[in-house]
């Protein structure tokens, strides 16, 4: 049998992995962007020179011929389902026996006038990135449209370089749509902190042309013009599913499948940012282009290829990112405005670069999300007091045993045990002091 994956991020790359550790099953993996999977989060070290590109990717050269997977580079233009075949713009056909599209996310364009214009551009692919460091050198001014991590990773990387950065966030505080009001504020904080010029509740309104079709500068929803030779698109992004319309393929936003990640097409199963889910698990989104999401679909959709049904499962949500300095972490349900069932306790610590947000049922007193700044917390035990319906209060006591910052680093639990206290008359205390057998005892109790 001959399976086709069309793209080689993780999604698709971790599917032929596990396929061919179940399988023997040919399998051919094709991507225009690049020969080689790299890993996406990592484009921004590149570009400031902590990373160089073969640094990127988790595999060496070799590996794929010796695990028998065959890349191609080729460019997709057109796909027959009837007689199961790609067309590529190279002018080869390929045909297949089972099809895994995971063709992943494409920039958000929202018809601004200019956004066709030379030194316009998003931060997704590798040629994106390449795009950027052609025209990084001698730049006077970057402007950054779209309050979202890509585009604070954007802002770091010109600030790498001394590059001066606007960054337009049309929200009254940065990626206030997900983060719940103090950790905004603290975000917001920390992006000026870095020289950044941060613009709140300012939109794009036009790109403007230098008159030989480059970029020289932006016009502002408040009527302010911005000079600047460098314009990022980083207002979010969207299923690269575009040739794909008006085929027998059934899509909305993304590529419509079913909880086994199969197509309404015998054949053909599709994964990561791509797809858009039929019936989304209860309290997540139909489209979720995050990287662990895009990981964890291609190894439910090799079981399934492989003809061991599994349907997928994302458990409990989790995410983690960087604002310059501050790590981000969440675990569970949290939201940026709190639901009348729910209630939270909020610490932050005086310097405004760290916090600890337990959110839990107002009536029942259960543990359901942990939302973290410049703070490191353990996955595994974060989940399992979710998954056990843990009460806050047994919580708390415990919190010590989640954190995993290093060694020396000031740790902050028996503060947030001290503000649940005073904020509710109880006389929780931390347990401090267990030993190291203790902790491992409870730590091997985690159901996974």
């Amino acid at each position: 049998m001959h399976i086709v994956i069309l793209g080689n991020g993780v999604a698709g790359i971790t599917a032929a992995r596990f396929i061919r550790k179940q399988s023997s099953h040919r399998i051919t993996v094709i991507s225009a962007e690049t020969e080689h999977f790299f890993s996406r989060t990592a484009l921004m070290y590149v570009y400031m020179g902590h990373m160089r590109y073969e640094d990127i990717k988790p595999y060496e050269d070799w590996f794929w011929k010796k695990n028998r997977i065959d890349l191609q580079r080729a460019y997709v233009e057109r796909i027959d389902f009837e007689t199961k075949a790609l067309f590529t713009k190279e002018g080869h056909n390929i045909r297949y026996d089972k099809l895994l599209l995971a063709t992943g996310s494409a920039t958000n364009k929202f018809g601004w006038p200019g956004q066709q214009l030379a030194g316009v551009r998003g931060l997704y692919s590798y040629p994106d990135l390449e795009y950027m460091e052609q025209h990084s050198q001698g730049l006077q001014r970057a402007v950054i449209v779209g309050g979202g991590l890509i585009g604070i990773e954007m802002a770091e990387m010109f600030c790498s370089r001394r590059i001066p950065v606007t960054f337009l966030v049309r929200e009254q505080s940065y990626w206030d749509m997900v983060l719940p009001p103090e950790e905004s504020a603290m975000a917001s904080r920390h992006i000026r902190e870095h020289g950044v010029d941060l613009r709140l509740a300012t939109e794009l309104k036009e790109i403007v042309d230098d008159g030989t079709g480059r970029a020289c500068a932006v016009t502002t929803s408040h009527g302010e013009r911005i000079e600047c030779g460098y314009v990022g698109l980083t207002a979010g992004v969207h299923p690269n599913i575009g040739f794909l319309k008006n085929t027998a393929l059934e899509t909305d936003r993304g590529i419509l499948v079913d909880s086994f990640l199969q197509t309404n097409i015998p054949d053909v199963y599709a994964a990561g940012d791509c797809v858009q889910l039929r019936e989304p698990p209860p309290g997540r989104r139909a489209v979720e282009a995050v990287w662990y999401v895009a990981r964890m679909m291609g190894e439910t959709v090799a079981c399934n290829i492989c003809g061991r049904q599994l349907a997928y499962d994302p458990g409990i949500w989790f995410n983690s990112a960087k604002f310059f300095d501050i790590e981000y972490q969440v675990y569970g349900d949290v939201r940026a405005q709190l639901p009348e069932h729910q209630a939270s306790l909020y610490w932050e610590h005086p310097e405004g670069r760290k916090s600890i947000r337990l959110v839990y049922d107002k009536s029942k007193g259960h543990i359901l999300g942990f939302n973290l700044m410049g703070v490191r917390y353990r996955q595994e035990v974060c989940e399992k007091w979710i998954r056990e319906q843990a009460h806050i209060e047994a919580v708390l006591q415990n919190l010590d045993l989640a954190n995993f910052d290093p060694e020396f680093n000031e740790t902050c639990e028996a503060e947030v045990v001290a503000l649940y206290n005073r904020q509710t008359g109880q006389g929780l205390q931390l347990m401090q002091g267990r030993s190291p057998e203790a902790v491992g005892r409870f730590l091997k109790g985690l159901v996974f």
